[in-house]
């Protein structure tokens, strides 16, 4: 089962999804600027057509949407039309969305689209690429969060999306074990990209829905909560900073398993090994939330 010897392409060929903002887009026009071929994967034509003004005639953009399965399998036949014998030899798994709401009132719809789209799209895209993936002796890179090892209050649907993206990465690494097909997953810290401000817009059409206690309970948590979103979001590390990140673990000889990016992304990694009484009080803390009554 072991995969026979051979060199790379000249140009190795990835896929990325989410590659309309943010750290998707980065990573396919970084990988593009560093002679990758990249396949790139959007929602819309727009962001095809602002792609690829940006990118090299290397990067290929594709419509597709992760919780779309014709779409998903479109897109493979696709790259497996343009790769062909020499497959893919990295799919980067980047695709998500957040969601901010506490977890007493949040709807439960919104929940199932958070993982429909952080977790499941990310099984299914990976289904549907593994074969292509095996040609070309390739890896799988998951864009996690370290919101998945250590989760904010209000943010528990979100969080809990990438904690089980990062299982689901520990499983597959050991399955595709006897093909040499590398897992890696990236778990950066604050990143200044779209999503956050996206949130927030989401986040305020969504609380005129919410009924009367919501804001009785919770109301005084929602300034302080929103003002530390909003300087996380301005003190973010660049998507450009994991975009790197990203091409070191598909080039590596032996890439690491895990790539914490960001340094709070480091210290909330130490700071889970707090107890989780002592760890709920600095979170508490730090995020300005109202005492215990």
């Amino acid at each position: 089962m072991t995969p026979p010897a051979g060199r790379p392409p000249a140009s190795p060929a990835v896929l990325v999804t989410g590659a309309s903002t943010g750290v998707g887009r980065a990573c396919a026009l970084h990988l593009d600027s560093r002679e990758f071929r990249v396949f790139a994967a959007v929602r819309r034509d727009e962001d095809a057509d602002a792609l690829r003004g940006a990118a090299s005639s290397r990067l290929t953009p594709l419509l597709m949407d992760v919780t779309d399965a014709e779409a998903i399998s479109s897109a493979a036949a696709t790259v497996g039309a343009a790769a062909g014998d020499a497959g893919l030899q990295g799919l980067v798994n980047n695709a998500g969305i957040a969601l901010g709401d506490p977890l007493e009132f949040v709807r439960l719809d919104d929940v199932r689209r958070v993982l429909e789209v952080n977790l499941v799209g990310a099984i299914a895209v990976t289904q549907a690429f593994l074969p292509l993936l095996r040609r070309g002796h390739g890896r799988v890179v998951c864009i996690g969060s370290i919101g998945g090892r250590f989760p904010a209050p209000f943010t528990g649907a979100y969080g809990a999306s990438k904690a089980a993206l990062a299982a689901i990465c520990d499983s597959l690494r050991v399955e595709l074990r006897p093909w040499r097909i590398d897992v890696v997953l990236i778990e950066p810290g604050s990143v200044s990209t779209p999503i956050w401000e996206k949130g927030l817009r989401e986040f305020d059409s969504r609380m005129p829905d919410y009924p009367p206690a919501a804001l009785e309970l919770y109301g005084r948590a929602i300034g302080p909560v929103r003002s530390m979103t909003e300087k996380l979001a301005a003190a973010g590390i660049p998507p450009l900073s994991v975009a790197r990140v990203v091409e070191q673990a598909l080039r590596a000889r032996r890439p690491r398993t895990r790539y914490l990016v960001g340094r709070d992304a480091r210290v909330q990694a130490l700071l889970r090994h707090l107890p989780d009484r002592a760890r709920d009080r600095l979170m508490a803390s730090f995020m300005r939330l109202p005492k215990e009554a």
